[in-house]
């Protein structure tokens, strides 16, 4: 190995140092650190003593303060996601107290499109149950009808996303575009497969007035998309099936009940919703095609609410 030492461990070393040794010697590199401080610094260490702060323990006190100070920074900038802080349904329903004083608050129609304003994300996305339960109370008290975003443990993937103009859907064998109705609102066409549900009656003759209804304010889900759709498809098909819906118009309030009588859209149309041409010339005008909407479940047991416009406002 010639010149060369033999490479010491650091057990080695520890064997040869005494640890009582070093300990005295980092004792006293404290206390000269420490008088040397005090000697340059007297003014820092007299107040340092009133805040009841030790010098030689300054370090220490210094990474409580840094701890303490990244802890409450974190809390305040990084709220948790699914904390939002929304009006609580008591500080909605007030404003459902009309003030003959203040004439503004009067129309209805205002008053909804303010209230989804505060209430609703920018974009549409699938909303949260503590903003599904304000909507249903606003919509109990606003407009006298019983909504839910969630109905007999059933629930959509979502109930706040975009509708897309339908096609009129063929009732029965033999149904021609002509017999839907007349002027702009069969420019639409005729779809040139039937609903999801087939024919809505077998014969043109058994197609009775609520049958007419139902095609004509008909709405589209994605059924088909549904988690469990495959798993329980017999009893979702039959539950889905004419299922009474709600769909209100967030940019300007118009509402409609409307029958769940196809499967859709796709989704790579970048729609959630669809409804019939009658639906969206009701929601948004003859030029309506695409638009945020609320759609929720109508707790209708006794089928007591018809199908068509919701006029609240009148």
């Amino acid at each position: 190995m010639g010149g060369i030492l033999p490479t010491q461990t650091y057990q080695s070393i520890y064997k040869k140092i005494p640890f009582e040794y070093l300990r005295n010697k980092l004792k006293i590199k404290s206390l000269e650190a420490k008088n040397a401080f005090s000697d340059k610094y007297p003014h820092v260490e007299r107040y340092l003593k009133k805040k009841g702060i030790e010098v030689e323990k300054i370090r220490e006190h210094s990474a409580r303060l840094l701890g303490a100070g990244i802890l409450t920074g974190t809390l305040i900038l990084a709220s948790p996601p699914e904390v939002k802080l929304l009006p609580s349904p008591q500080e909605i329903l007030d404003k459902f107290h009309l003030d003959e004083e203040k004439p503004e608050v009067t129309d209805p129609n205002k008053l909804l499109i303010n209230t989804f304003q505060s209430i609703l994300p920018k974009k549409v996305k699938p909303l949260d149950r503590n903003e599904e339960k304000i909507l249903e109370q606003i919509f109990i008290n606003l407009m006298g009808i019983s909504a839910r975003g969630s109905l007999e443990g059933e629930h959509l993937n979502t109930t706040y996303g975009l509708i897309g103009a339908e096609q009129h859907l063929r009732r029965y064998p033999g149904d021609t575009l002509l017999q839907h109705g007349d002027g702009r609102i069969l420019k639409e066409g005729m779809a040139p497969g039937l609903g999801a549900w087939g024919y809505f009656s077998p014969t043109k003759s058994g197609l009775t007035p609520d049958l007419i209804e139902t095609e004509k304010w008909y709405a589209v889900v994605q059924t088909l998309y549904l988690p469990d759709w495959e798993k329980r498809f017999r009893y979702l098909r039959d539950w889905y099936k004419y299922r009474k819906v709600l769909i209100v118009n967030t940019k300007n309030g118009n509402a409609a009940v409307a029958a769940i009588a196809d499967s859709g859209p796709a989704m790579w149309t970048g729609k959630n919703f669809g409804g019939s041409p009658e639906v969206m010339s009701y929601l948004g005008g003859d030029r309506y095609k695409k638009g945020p909407v609320i759609v929720f479940f109508v707790d209708d047991p006794e089928n007591k609410i018809p199908l068509g416009p919701l006029e609240y406002n009148r």
